[in-house]
């Protein structure tokens, strides 16, 4: 039992500080934008399948190309519902050529218990994708949800947050902007081809 307990107080201490800069905050910023975490240096993912809408297998190597936007979410947890609408402004302000937005959701009712609860909130054309059995926990600590992460067009981990963020934040869009306008390797544009 005490080894048992042991491996999961190393497992979360490794989840907690995955990622470099994933260190707790002692100072509230004055924007929650300022809560994203931009690494020092783009950070390779492995490539975790997912499901999209129709129940077909997807992973992020379909978007490179893109800056890719990841926000994982639950229908049981506030602060995420309480995004959805302003990611979904956020999404309308760029370009689908060079943005992908991809909320994904870990409940483990999958798309049926997903679809019911979107219906019901009235925000049944929020596009979802879902990881019932958290597969991308492999990738992503999801101990804390929300918690959005952001791929460059090479599609490595080059930001992060895992908080509620207030994305109508000019602050939001400008952060992503600078990352579409970043310079692209030439790998990754013949990938997206």
């Amino acid at each position: 039992m005490k080894r048992l307990v042991c491996a999961l107080m190393l497992a979360a201490s490794w989840a907690a500080s995955a990622y470099p800069g994933m260190q707790q905050q002692q100072v509230m910023p004055a924007s929650s934008v300022e809560l994203i975490r931009q690494l020092p240096e783009p950070y390779p993912i492995e490539l975790v399948a997912f499901t999209d809408a129709n129940g077909k297998s997807a992973d992020f190597s379909q978007f490179r190309g893109k800056v890719v936007m990841v926000n994982m979410w639950a229908t049981w947890c506030p602060p995420c519902v309480r995004e959805i609408p302003a990611l979904e402004r956020l999404k309308a302000k760029l370009s689908p050529d060079d943005f992908a937005f991809l909320p994904i959701s870990i409940d483990a009712g999958g798309k049926a218990e997903v679809d019911a609860f979107l219906k019901a909130q009235n925000m049944a054309e929020f596009g979802s994708f879902f990881d019932a059995p958290q597969n991308l926990r492999q990738v992503f600590p999801l101990d804390t949800i929300p918690a959005t992460f952001i791929l460059n067009r090479e599609g490595q981990l080059v930001a992060f947050v895992r908080s509620y963020v207030d994305w109508d934040d000019p602050k939001a869009e400008a952060l992503l902007q600078g990352l579409i306008a970043a310079p692209v390797s030439s790998a990754a544009v013949k990938t997206a081809k």
